[in-house]
């Protein structure tokens, strides 16, 4: 079993940062691909970012490319989410969110993702 845990979030200006942290334990997650997902109230999970297991390969989905950068560091068990330039629109609960399996690409979909965090909400005022 594997428990993410996310922090970071806060209250932000437009135009300001943040940087969101996930830590996992128990099961190693160090070989496993990772992903940060949202949900704005009202609308469904949408795919943020991912990562794969050596850090290597990132993708980023279009609306924040230029001012997200996913990143992590296997020996802390720790995938981060550095966000900058934000917007009122960036505005939502963020979560963690990493495949059990062994995946040779990424993948923006939730369904592919086996193990979530609680979430930590995020809000950009204008």
């Amino acid at each position: 079993q594997v428990q993410l845990v996310e922090s970071g979030g806060g209250l932000a200006q437009a135009g300001g940062s943040l940087r969101l942290s996930c830590t996992a334990s128990g099961r190693t997650f160090s070989s496993r691909n990772m992903g940060w997902f949202r949900q704005a109230p009202g609308k469904e999970r949408e795919f943020v970012a991912a990562i794969n297991w050596n850090g290597v390969s990132t993708y980023h989905a279009d609306s924040v490319k230029g001012r997200f950068t996913i990143s992590r560091d296997n020996a802390k068990n720790t995938v981060y989410l550095q966000m900058n330039s934000l917007k009122p629109e960036d505005t939502a609960v963020y979560y963690c969110a990493v495949q059990q399996f062994y995946s040779s690409g990424l993948s923006t979909d939730v369904g592919q993702y086996d193990y979530w965090g609680q979430g930590t909400q995020v809000t950009v005022s204008s």
